[in-house]
């Protein structure tokens, strides 16, 4: 990690080594995340998802190989950041997050959440749990149907524009009162290809911002 002590200094350094955060779907877009995360330091990290390994996925998650098909995300995505940093903290619960488990997760002992799940119900309850607690948001949008990663950005949920998925999400929001308690930054791209698909530029670009956005974050004083 001398590389990175070099760039963000000792102290930046030591807060990210201590820092806690919860990371829900290690896809497309958070498997990169996860992996970023680790490598630039990141010492306690969870990670949830339910879903096994596709060959569909191939094409652009970081956590699919050949050798892996079939096998749970969360196991083949922990043994991979164990592979890259051998004494790091990687908690990985096999779980679909909804309004069932959402009771199981205390988000006070995290000092970050991360949300990289495409799931509407389960987005919509995790938003609104986080919010409820101490632990800083951040939530990657949609990321289907992009070609130019060029077009990526960042804005305040609130303020997202040209994304299906968080415009979906809001009118869920209204329609439930379910609020959001504060204010939390997405990562998101208003272009629309008009085409079906995912590809790896794109998504891995979704989840390096997410990733530079939470060390930002866990490594201010």
């Amino acid at each position: 990690m001398e590389r990175t002590i070099q760039l963000i200094g000792q102290e930046s350094f030591d807060r990210l080594q201590q820092a806690r955060v919860i990371l829900f779907g290690v896809g497309g877009v958070g498997g990169w995340c996860a992996e970023a995360l680790v490598r630039t330091g990141l010492k306690h990290l969870t990670i949830v998802d339910y879903d096994t390994v596709a060959v569909s996925n191939l094409n652009r998650q970081v956590v699919a190989t050949a050798a892996n098909i079939g096998q749970s995300k969360v196991v083949a995505m922990r043994e991979r950041l164990l592979a890259i940093v051998p004494d790091a903290d990687i908690v990985a619960i096999e779980q679909r997050y909804s309004d069932e488990t959402a009771p199981l997760y205390d988000f006070n002992q995290y000092d970050l959440v991360i949300d990289a799940i495409d799931d509407l119900e389960a987005k919509a309850r995790l938003i609104y749990e986080v919010t409820q607690s101490q632990a800083e948001l951040l939530c990657s949008m949609g990321a289907g149907r992009k070609l130019d990663p060029q077009q990526i950005h960042v804005a305040e949920f609130w303020k997202v524009e040209g994304c299906p998925l968080a415009r979906a999400l809001r009118t869920k929001i209204r329609k439930t009162q379910l609020f959001p308690a504060r204010k939390f930054r997405c990562v998101y791209s208003p272009e629309i290809s008009g085409t079906q698909g995912t590809l790896a530029p794109v998504v891995g670009t979704f989840g390096m911002q997410l990733a530079a956005l939470a060390i930002e974050a866990l490594t201010k004083p």
